[in-house]
């Protein structure tokens, strides 16, 4: 037990390690978009814990599910020769709502143990075909894939990339809106480029939608010169954007995807690798042996989560409920920006952020007090709150906004 001045031994994420535990709200309960602390305040969680408590809190199919699955086979790992049914059901399930139905799904804990099993694998198709030349990885300005070593390489946020050292070698950054910075790059690395790595719609950068066309014009370069599109779709994958994947939003379909968050509402650590069929024969050709995985690769009960959440995402038809929430949204923010309360505002579906000319962790703090979380992301503030918010709630959440930027 630490007691340097109010600290505990738990070292919070993205955190100032030396703030004492009294300096966080002790969230102790939640139901539906609803939470609340240890002193019993109420607030709205317009951010779905981070951008992904889909079906929202409490959900009794979900727990049921995961206490079930536990008094079941609580766990075993994947390695070969084992395996167990409930991996590869929800394996299967999210091959079939993929753009990817006859593809494989490579199963793990966390967003950035799936953002680096896709750059691993984005490396080792091309090696495999004797290019060993190719390892360049191009990356966005503002992308956001995760902390460990490959993802904090590959993230367009340079903040996050100082401080570690040395990182991961071959990572060329591109601007994020420009598709003929990606095209120079091409041009002068053509046949070294392994692929490219991007959110469709950029996330922990400032919910930055991509431009018309862009997405469209990184799959015609990655096919022309032989490169993987990797979509790295943690956030915007079920339900975030309203549909299953990002990438069906768009109308883009890249050889890789990453998801975690919403695959199961957060109930339990649950990421992964979607790739398409040509990614996956390339993987079985030969006698390979895949020298990649996770203790926890595949496990039960995150597994028994991912069915119960996906199947309830779809029993409670929240996909359509997220384009909902955002035309609801898209009508407050507009009309927070005419009155001139805020700079302007981006996003879709079930994920927003505004600008404001004010200190958006003060704002953040002031929302805090009035019952609403808010994220504050740079100069702007995000909103993303779980697919069962109701229209009383999103509401607050708009009003509660005009009024602190009002003082």
């Amino acid at each position: 037990m630490c007691d340097h001045q109010g600290m505990t031994a738990f070292l919070h994420p993205f955190s100032y390690p030396g703030a004492p535990e009294s300096d966080y709200v002790n969230i102790v309960r939640g139901e539906g978009a609803l939470l609340w602390d240890d002193a019993g305040k109420q607030y709205i969680d317009g951010i779905a814990s981070l951008w992904l408590c889909q079906v929202g809190h409490g959900r009794r199919e979900l727990v049921d599910a995961v206490v079930s699955q536990a008094q079941q086979l609580a766990t075993y790992n994947t390695f070969a020769p084992m395996t167990n049914s409930v991996a590869v059901r929800a394996a299967d399930m999210i091959a079939e709502r993929s753009p990817h139905p006859d593809g494989r799904v490579f199963l793990a804990c966390s967003g950035s143990e799936a953002v680096d099993t896709a750059l691993k694998l984005a490396r080792l198709v091309p090696q495999r075909r004797g290019e060993t030349d190719r390892q360049i990885i191009i990356r966005r300005t503002r992308g956001y894939h995760g902390t460990n070593f490959g993802g904090t390489t590959a993230q367009g946020l340079q903040l996050n990339r100082e401080g570690w050292g040395d990182l991961v070698p071959h990572f060329v950054e591109v601007d994020p809106d420009d598709i003929e910075a990606a095209a120079r790059v091409f041009a002068e690395h053509r046949d070294r480029v392994a692929a490219v790595i991007t959110e469709p719609l950029q996330g922990a950068g400032g919910v930055w939608p991509p431009p018309d066309g862009y997405l469209e014009g990184l799959r015609r370069l990655c096919d022309d010169h032989g490169s993987l599109l990797i979509f790295d779709e943690v956030i915007t994958a079920f339900g975030r954007l309203g549909h299953w994947f990002g990438s069906e939003r768009y109308g883009v379909t890249p050889d890789l995807i990453t998801f975690a968050k919403g695959v199961t509402s957060g109930y339990q650590p649950l990421s992964g690798v979607v790739m398409s069929k040509a990614v996956g024969d390339a993987l079985s050709e030969g006698d390979h042996l895949l020298r990649h995985g996770y203790t926890y690769s595949g496990h039960p009960i995150a597994c028994a989560a991912a069915i119960a959440n996906i199947e309830v995402l779809e029993a409670d038809n929240l996909l359509e409920r997220a384009r909902t929430i955002g035309q609801q949204f898209e009508a407050g923010l507009e009309a927070l920006r005419s009155d001139g309360l805020i700079n302007g505002w981006r996003g879709e579906a079930a994920i927003f952020a505004v600008d404001i000319d004010g200190d958006p962790v003060e704002v953040r703090n002031a929302g805090l007090e009035r019952g609403v979380i808010y994220r504050p992301i740079g100069t702007a503030l995000a909103m993303s709150p779980p697919l069962v918010t109701t229209d009383e709630q999103v509401a607050t959440m708009i009003d509660t906004l005009a009024d602190l930027l009002r003082r």
